[in-house]
């Protein structure tokens, strides 16, 4: 797949750097900063260009001529529009994705069309981590919240910890603890290696597991893993930004929620704004206005500021002060590998969520979604069958029956309006929706192999 990437920020390069550790995509990198692109061709196998993103010459030069996708994820979403819309009207680039982060673009659809601005897929990160946020303010005890089937099954990552009845015993207990329940674990990370599992496996502390149940059966798989921990109902947010802001409005009508904003004026705009939510006007790194609002008390404590570092240290500060939970985006990674499983309980990467969502639109096949996980490390796929047993390595096939790559472990199907958690017995048939993770991501190509279709199926 040829595929241009347009911009070399952190979506950018992460992008460019997972598609081109898979042999079969020639990825070329536009920007204007020829020391960036340099930098990136030094450790990547990619071809760059030095210009600005939305020129003609530039993406001829770049070959939009026949790319298969154009990625537009520059700073600008209006570079990134017109990008698009060079690159359809001039080379017929079939594949047109943007980065739009302004909400007022967004609340027009109809612009996005190829006979008005001909963007295929928008992509909205603070849309996007937004959502990601409110997952796991819904379940307390997660580190990671992944959805699939429209929301009928979520893939859940929990840290394994002592007074849960399943540590210390093999998986194949876990029935027996919930009989009612359906569930599957598809990984375990110990130590930060994975670990395949199967019903001999023996969860210890410490381990971070990953399971696949239905919505409604979350809390209950949870409980065998770990002592459960009570519901948020207080949660501050520093910061009043587009994810601030979107996320108070979605959850002041639950919680009981305060706002932080730095800026006078956006502090009375959003107090104007929201109905429940107190806002105040200071600096979420002021000891002294923690205090005096009562840190102590907050069950979670977000930090969505812009800055990193401002992000890290308010997020310290309320857990020294007292906050239950604390949460914090931090765009450069070498932060999030330092600082996760620390006193900060949950690093937030704002352009590995976003990777997850472009690379639904960028995998080969039947994929229907894509979630990047263990900072890009493992992935988690759900996948379409087709054909039948004559045209299909997989269709008519029981689980034990499939050639699956190392490290892969199908976690369940969906099939209609029914979700089926998969055993070694399962079958699956033609149009079932397949969830699968993989704990080696360079393993996709053989999924993708995996689920063509023959010729003779058409």
């Amino acid at each position: 797949m040829k595929i241009i990437v347009l911009g070399s920020g952190q979506v950018g390069s992460s992008v460019a750097a997972h598609l081109a550790g898979e042999s079969r995509n020639s990825v070329t990198v536009v920007d204007t900063d020829a020391t960036v692109l340099a930098k990136m061709q030094e450790k990547l196998d990619i071809r760059t260009v030095c210009g600005v993103a939305s020129h003609p010459s530039v993406l001829e030069e770049a070959g939009a001529d026949d790319a298969d996708v154009l990625l537009a994820v520059t700073n600008s979403d209006e570079c990134n529009m017109l990008a698009c819309q060079v690159a359809w009207t001039l080379f017929h680039t079939p594949t047109k994705i943007a980065r739009v982060r302004s909400t007022d673009y967004q609340s027009h659809p109809a612009l996005f069309d190829n006979n008005a601005i001909p963007v295929d897929v928008v992509i909205s990160p603070e849309q996007l981590i937004k959502d990601y946020i409110a997952q796991l303010v819904e379940y307390p005890d997660s580190l990671y919240v992944r959805d699939f089937a429209d929301g009928r099954v979520r893939l859940v990552g929990v840290q394994a910890l002592e007074g849960g009845l399943l540590v210390g015993h093999p998986i194949r207990h876990l029935h027996e603890l919930i009989p009612d329940i359906e569930t599957r674990v598809a990984a375990i990370f110990r130590h930060d290696r994975p670990i395949h599992p199967d019903g001999s496996t023996l969860i210890q502390h410490g381990d971070e597991v990953f399971f696949l149940a239905e919505r409604a059966h979350i809390r209950q798989v949870m409980s065998a893993l770990r002592p459960l921990d009570r519901p948020y109902k207080r949660i501050m947010i520093a910061g009043a930004g587009n994810i601030g802001s979107a996320l108070a409005r979605e959850l002041e009508a639950k919680y009981q929620v305060k706002v932080i904003s730095h800026n006078a004026k956006h502090a009375r705009e959003l107090a104007a704004e929201l109905t429940r939510t107190v806002v105040l006007q200071g600096d979420a790194a002021d000891e002294e206005l923690l205090t005096e609002e009562n840190i102590e008390d907050m069950d979670l404590f977000l930090a969505l500021t812009n800055d990193d570092e401002d992000n890290i240290l308010a997020s310290m500060l309320a857990k020294r002060l007292g906050a239950r939970k604390v949460m914090c985006i931090v765009n450069r990674s070498a932060y999030v590998d330092l600082i996760e499983m620390g006193t900060i309980d949950i690093a937030l990467s704002p352009h590995q969520i976003t990777i997850g969502a472009l690379l639904t639109h960028l995998r080969r096949g039947d994929v229907v979604s894509v979630h990047s996980l263990r900072r890009g490390a493992a992935e988690a796929i759900e996948i379409i069958a087709r054909g039948d047993q004559h045209t299909s390595k997989v269709v008519g096939r029981s689980i034990e029956a499939i050639n699956l790559p190392p490290g892969t472990t199908i976690g369940a199907i969906v099939r209609g309006d029914q979700v089926i958690i998969a055993h070694h017995d399962t079958v699956i048939e033609s149009n079932d929706h397949v969830i699968l993770f993989l704990t080696d991501k360079r393993r996709v190509r053989d999924i993708e192999a995996l689920f063509t279709v023959g010729f003779s199926f058409f």
